[in-house]
């Protein structure tokens, strides 16, 4: 799952970028308004963490941006303007939810982690298609009632195909997912048919093959 962090103090954006890529999560960061609206506006996200006091700018307008374009990130404010005006202000923009300085890094990880089940999962810590099991909070993965042990990598990517069955993702979009605005810089995308040749090899070995479709010159498509 891809997170920005738009927070103009480092050393609070730098442990929460810390605390949550323990846990898992591609975080990228930034630190002014211009750098936050530019990577809101350029990336695909699962979260954006925004602070609303931002050098350059009001987070509010980078809210506006977001929203706007109709992309479907969730959004958690975190900021020390925390009245209730400033609260309900911030949600009828369009934030799913608002969380006031201080806060504690185990809570805005449990936030994150329900607005994602909100959003992506209907609410339910098991996501279930077809003969894939995958308990989104131990982050464990069955196949036909087995055990099938993933990588990081690996697991991300089987929760992107599962998020978007049916569609064609592409070499980039996939790459973007896995690696952020690092995807932009690279030559080729080797290092993906290496994470879904090996997806693909233990899924079959737990007896789901042929689940992940190539599309000649587009990207690939999940279809059971």
């Amino acid at each position: 799952m891809k997170i920005l962090i738009i927070e103009d103090e480092y050393r609070l954006s730098n442990s929460i970028r810390d605390y949550l890529e323990r846990d898992g999560y591609l975080c990228e960061q930034a630190f002014t308004f211009n750098e936050g609206r530019m990577k809101a506006g350029s990336y695909d996200y699962d979260c954006v963490l925004l602070d609303l006091m931002l050098p350059g700018g009001d987070g509010l307008d980078i809210l506006r941006a977001i929203r706007k374009k109709e992309n479907p990130a969730g959004v958690i404010i975190i900021s020390a303007k925390d009245s209730l005006d400033d609260r309900l202000k911030g949600l009828k923009i369009g934030a799913d939810d608002y969380i006031g300085k201080p806060f504690a890094l185990p809570e805005l990880q449990m936030r994150i982690y329900a607005l994602i089940r909100r959003k992506e999962f209907k609410a339910n810590n098991i996501l279930k298609v077809g003969s894939v099991m995958v308990n989104l909070l131990e982050k464990t993965v069955e196949v036909n009632g087995e055990n099938v042990e993933l990588t990081r990598s690996e697991y991300e990517l089987l929760l992107f195909f599962l998020s978007n069955r049916d569609r064609v993702l592409s070499k980039l979009a996939i790459a973007e997912h896995l690696s952020g605005e690092m995807a932009d810089m690279m030559d080729s995308f080797d290092f993906i048919y290496s994470h879904i040749k090996n997806l693909k090899a233990k899924l079959a070995k737990a007896g789901l093959r042929d689940c992940i479709h190539t599309v000649y010159g587009t990207g690939y498509r999940w279809k059971e």
